[in-house]
């Protein structure tokens, strides 16, 4: 196996490539070798930065015979199509969720990745943070019984931060249930062991300046007979991070009085949307670097028949018969979050050790989102038939 750094091209220089350009920066086992963008103003900032190559078109940065692995984070409407395409190019590839729109797109990246032998990760996504995986292998293990329940909650301010039409377009990939719920989903299959029966949602559209789903609740079933409450509201009025000791959701400590700050910014008479959002993408603003807690998104809570065990900033809190207790959860040798990411990519193309969070896996965490959308729309309980089980941690206890 060799130790050589990965060398990595990024495909899309918006928000989530500025976050994952800071973690590649950082991680000793990457190299940022080119990146694409149809836009001049992040591409040469790239270049100035970093060295490498840079592309106005994605097919070119397929073609860059000096990458060895692509970083997909581009509008969620091109996935599919641009992870196939990388594929066959012969990279290894990492694709932000969701993989793509449609089920039988998904199918399209299986056989892509099956036919080439090339390794694909969809993420990032709070799957990958330290603390929720050490608590699926937790609840797993069976040390704390059979696993009753998972509550999972984040109110938070998504909605009303800059966004481009697409953003606010559920056709296209947009609104919370795609963006912001996927990340709740993979981590409660995560923890329940992946093979989710059915699901009942309710989603709806509360605020009139984006015409897209704002807020959901939603109930899980799973195959074991556990359940899972996912709760989501995106309006800017009430913070979870309050619940989290005013840690943001990247692990830096967050202050209370930014309440709102969102809201009253997109209803300023002189803001200017297609500025901000241009100011939120790569190298328009500085990133913080500090990181002295766990990711987290929201609060996560699993319910078993020895204890519950919850998030918390450092690791896991788990409350038993003898009170709480804290278990710390190291760090991985990159950043936080999308470092973790990293490591799943590296592990698999240079250990040979696969990820769980394969094609088929995003698959089925689409068809939880999409069951989602058409549950709400039906008013009623959606049977699904593309679950895969938690090949990490077996199937769940129940």
């Amino acid at each position: 196996m060799s130790a050589e750094p990965i060398r990595l091209g990024i495909a899309g220089l918006g928000l989530a490539g500025a976050m994952m350009i800071r973690a590649a920066a950082r991680h000793p086992r990457f190299v940022l070798a080119a990146a694409a963008d149809p836009r001049p103003e992040p591409r040469e900032i790239f270049a100035r930065t970093f060295g490498g190559r840079t592309h106005a078109d994605f097919a070119a940065l397929c073609a860059a015979p000096e990458l060895e692995a692509l970083y997909i984070g581009t509008p969620h409407q091109l996935h599919a199509a641009q992870a196939i395409a990388a594929l066959r190019a012969g990279k290894h590839v990492l694709v932000e969720k969701p993989l793509a729109l449609r089920l039988e797109e998904c199918d399209g990246v299986i056989a892509a990745a099956e036919e080439t032998g090339r390794t694909l990760i969809v993420g990032h996504t709070h799957g990958f943070d330290a603390n929720a995986v050490a608590m699926a292998r937790l609840v797993q293990s069976g040390a704390l019984g059979a696993l009753g329940m998972i509550l999972a909650f984040n109110y938070s301010d998504f909605l009303l931060r800059p966004r481009r039409p697409d953003e606010l377009d559920t056709a296209q990939g947009g609104g919370i249930t795609f963006n912001q719920v996927t990340h709740q989903i993979e981590m409660v299959r995560m923890i329940g062991g992946g093979m989710v029966r059915s699901v009942r949602a309710s989603v709806g559209a509360l605020e009139p300046l984006r015409p897209t789903e704002g807020h959901c609740n939603v109930f899980l079933e799973f195959e074991n007979g556990a359940s899972a409450s996912i709760l989501y509201s995106g309006y800017d009025f009430f913070d979870s991070d309050e619940f989290h000791h005013w840690i943001a959701e990247g692990g830096q400590d967050k202050p209370s009085n930014r309440h709102g700050s969102s809201r009253a910014a997109l209803t300023s008479p002189d803001f200017d949307e297609p500025a901000a959002q241009r100011h939120l993408a790569y190298g328009g603003r500085p990133m913080p670097e500090e990181q002295p807690h766990l990711p987290h998104f929201g609060v996560l809570i699993a319910t078993c028949a020895g204890g519950d065990v919850r998030l918390s900033p450092s690791g896991l809190t788990v409350y038993g018969t003898a009170g709480p207790t804290e278990l710390p959860v190291p760090r991985g040798e990159g950043r936080p979050g999308q470092g973790d990411t990293l490591d799943a990519l590296w592990s698999a193309v240079r250990e040979g050790r696969p990820d769980m969070h394969d094609a088929r896996w995003g698959k089925a965490t689409l068809e939880v989102i999409l069951a989602i959308l058409r549950s709400a729309r039906e008013r009623r309980e959606i049977i699904l038939e593309h679950q895969v089980t938690t090949p990490e941690y077996g199937g769940g206890s129940g």
